[in-house]
């Protein structure tokens, strides 16, 4: 039987840059060892950052997006990872 551990990556909108408040993404991976702030994008390119815990052996097993408003922003997506304990 394998055990897994689990993570979760949260690409979240932050307003931080310019006047667009939904055009800068932070990203925080959550892990069994803590929390990682992964630095913060000008625009939605969560592409690193899944290919960075890809190369650690994570795998993304669920995806969550967060919509606002209408007309309908992406807010946060949340993915969900796992990954064999050694």
């Amino acid at each position: 039987m394998t055990a897994w551990e689990y993570a979760r990556l949260e690409y979240r909108s932050t307003g931080s840059f310019g006047t667009d408040k939904f055009m800068d993404w932070q990203a925080v991976f959550y892990y069994p060892g803590g929390a990682k702030n992964w630095g913060t994008d000008e625009r939605f390119d969560d592409i690193k950052h899944l290919n960075r815990a890809g190369a650690d052996g994570w795998q993304v097993y669920d995806r969550a997006a967060l919509l606002v408003g209408q007309p309908q922003r992406l807010h946060m997506v949340t993915y969900s990872m796992k990954r064999p304990t050694a």
